[in-house]
């Protein structure tokens, strides 16, 4: 596990700018090597925005996807296209405007699916979609970057204080029930399947984020703050504006 760096920068729209540019030259140079990139994306304010902002830099300097793979950290339970689930919010903040191969677009199980009317089968299903992207290398593929929102409360994808998701060390993916977050029901990556990361980035914008911030920086317990097990095989990257580091 990496030590934690931190970046820190004046506000949110900053923030997701320079995360975003930074992302962007990470998956030019992948191109560059022949290789695939493998992005997980998350949802949330600054989250959205710096999709968003990546799309504005993708389409600025005609960046290619032809070999980037999309996954998620996390979704809602909800019914396929609901405005609430990440996936629906990715769409229009980035996937709808940049030429990638809609099967190299991995969104998590929406409830109304056919094959998943529970959480569980869901995330069933997407543990064996990412074994089958792994070739055999691991139970997820080799992930370059995981993108991570974090909450007041210190959770990071789905994985809340207490509950028993974030203790799981075998399963890439958990259904969560009883999310003190509406919806109740999700689906989450692990912390185990999260460390398998090159690169995690945590983004955290506000004054309501600060003192998750400083749980996440500190020795407090993953039960407690689930952002402090959040930590990336290489990098660790905390990406602050200036209220989320107040604490610091």
């Amino acid at each position: 596990m990496s030590e934690p760096e931190i970046v820190r920068t004046i506000d949110a729209e900053q923030l997701a700018q320079s995360a975003a540019s930074r992302l962007a030259k990470l998956i030019v140079s992948a191109e560059t090597e022949g290789r695939d990139f493998h992005l997980v994306l998350t949802g949330g304010g600054v989250g959205i925005r710096t999709l968003a902002a990546l799309r504005d830099e993708a389409l600025a300097c005609g960046m290619k996807w032809s070999h980037v793979h999309l996954w998620w950290g996390d979704e809602r339970f909800l019914p396929e296209g609901d405005p609430e689930r990440n996936e629906t919010q990715a769409r229009e903040a980035l996937i709808a405007d940049i030429d990638i191969p809609a099967h190299q677009v991995h969104p998590m199980p929406s409830s109304d699916g056919t094959d998943h009317a529970e959480a569980e089968r869901a995330a069933t299903t997407y543990s064996q979609a990412l074994a089958v992207a792994a070739r055999g290398k691991g139970p997820v593929p080799e992930f370059d970057v995981c993108l991570l929102g974090l909450g007041p409360d210190a959770h990071v994808a789905s994985l809340f204080p207490g509950l028993p998701g974030v203790h799981e060390d075998e399963a890439a993916v958990v259904a969560v029930h009883d999310s003190p977050k509406p919806p109740p029901t999700r689906i989450s990556l692990t912390l185990c399947a999260i460390g398998t990361a090159r690169q995690v980035w945590v983004l955290a914008a506000g004054e309501s984020k600060a003192e998750a911030v400083r749980l996440g920086l500190s020795d407090a317990s993953v039960d407690r703050a689930p952002v402090a097990g959040a930590r990336g095989a290489e990098r660790t990257v905390f990406w602050l504006d200036q209220a989320a580091s107040a604490q610091l």
